[in-house]
């Protein structure tokens, strides 16, 4: 049972108030913290804080000691990694438009940019690892997002209700075939179109979400939301392609999860992120980064549902956010009057995540004072752990695998 001092990553899209107050630093921070990590991912380990002071990378510790930190069972079935990465994720502005791969293309692809000699590091590298990349997002606040492919008759009639007369040849032709051969037809489309053809249609689009805004009506969210993109992204194709998703508010408590092929942007707001611990990303525009748009349709799925927005369920005292994936289940409590105290469940490791409140967590013969922005390493041979609210509002997430 160690404490944790976890990384923050200061990518530009982030917020300057929500992780700094999390962790109790001064706000607003100097730069935008946008992800704070908790794991052992190798490009960004946590560390391990002993009593002593001394701090040593938990990836370090997992690889010195994997049998009492993991457990038998889970060395086997993970490789000796610990398979789940923890996020506190900070949004003030949206993220690329992107996807992650299934395991499957994940590896082939891999081994393919290995062959062909592409440095992992490079920037125009796809696949940094071989592994796949599902994802959950629990939101903390409101949380905005843009999630899958729309109903085609929805995007019809939202594409209509702009009445953009350089897209209405495009409209037709998702008219024409209202189903997945048709959405990718037009996402092709529009995600290949040449830089001129960009810099007409991203202003005209920009002009019809204006006058759509201002009749009111329809549309309202996914208007602001072409408006705010057309802004922030003038000439981008990803504009474009964001008109073709779900436009997504949870509400906090509420999560999605993202499975391999699922084309998605985050636009804004906090939410807790788990994710097996991989870091392939494939982007389809809203991001001066790399962009490939032939591997991309290869991975994208274009069915079109509506994204299911998970409650959770209660188990044993935590709220559980169940999940196909094996790398990971993420479960939240909240503490009441009535219910101070929980049990935290057994099995493999797992990392404990204060977002509110405080806590005292009792293992063993050690008590250790969870305060709001702190973070714990349970190891498989942490057993019989027990949380007592100490505070408050007192809220927890409990990181797992799945298994």
């Amino acid at each position: 049972m160690e404490l944790l001092d976890n990384p923050v990553r200061p990518y530009a899209w982030g917020s300057r108030t929500v992780i700094a107050g999390l962790l109790g630093q001064p706000v607003p921070s100097p730069h935008p913290q946008a992800e704070l990590w908790l794991g052992a991912h190798p490009a960004d380990p946590s560390r391990i804080v002993r009593p002593d002071g001394e701090r040593t990378s938990l990836l370090d510790a997992l690889t010195a000691d994997p049998g009492h930190l993991l457990g038998d069972a889970r060395r086997s079935r993970w490789h000796d990694t610990l398979p789940f990465l923890l996020k506190v994720l900070a949004a003030d502005e949206p993220l690329s438009l992107q996807a992650h791969p299934s395991l499957e293309q994940a590896a082939y692809g891999f081994e393919r940019e290995n062959a062909a000699g592409i440095a992992v590091d490079a920037p125009d590298r796809n696949y940094r690892d071989p592994h796949h990349k599902p994802e959950l997002i629990c939101a903390l606040t409101e949380f905005h997002a843009l999630v899958g492919f729309r109903e085609p008759v929805e995007t019809i009639a939202l594409l209509r209700a702009l009445d953009v007369p350089q897209l209405a040849a495009h409209v037709e032709l998702l008219a024409g075939q209202p189903g997945p051969d048709g959405l990718r037809a037009l996402f092709t489309t529009w995600i290949t179109l040449p830089q001129s053809m960009l810099d007409e249609l991203v202003p005209a689009l920009q002009e019809a979400a204006i006058r759509l805004v201002a009749a009111g009506g329809d549309f309202q969210a996914e208007a602001r939301t072409a408006l705010d993109l057309s802004e922030r992204y003038p000439g981008d194709a990803g504009v474009l392609a964001a008109l073709l998703l779900n436009r997504t508010t949870l509400q906090p408590g509420e999560a999605l999860y993202l499975p391999a092929g699922n084309l998605h942007a985050y636009l804004s707001g906090a939410g807790i992120e788990i994710m097996a611990n991989s870091d392939n990303v494939l982007r389809g525009g809203l991001t001066p980064k790399h962009v490939d748009v032939p591997e991309l349709l290869r991975v994208l799925d274009f069915t079109a549902a509506p994204p299911p927005v998970i409650d959770g369920h209660p188990e044993a005292g935590w709220n559980s956010y169940d999940t196909p994936a094996a790398e990971f289940r993420l479960r939240r409590w909240k503490a009441t009057e009535e219910d101070a105290k929980v049990a935290v469940p057994d099995g493999g490791p797992r990392i404990l995540l204060c977002t509110a409140g405080s806590a005292f967590v009792r293992g063993g013969d050690r008590v250790v004072e969870l305060a709001k922005g702190r973070a714990l390493f349970l190891g498989a041979a942490d057993t019989a752990t027990e949380v007592e609210s100490a505070a408050a509002g007192t809220q927890l997430f409990l990181a797992s695998d799945g298994l």
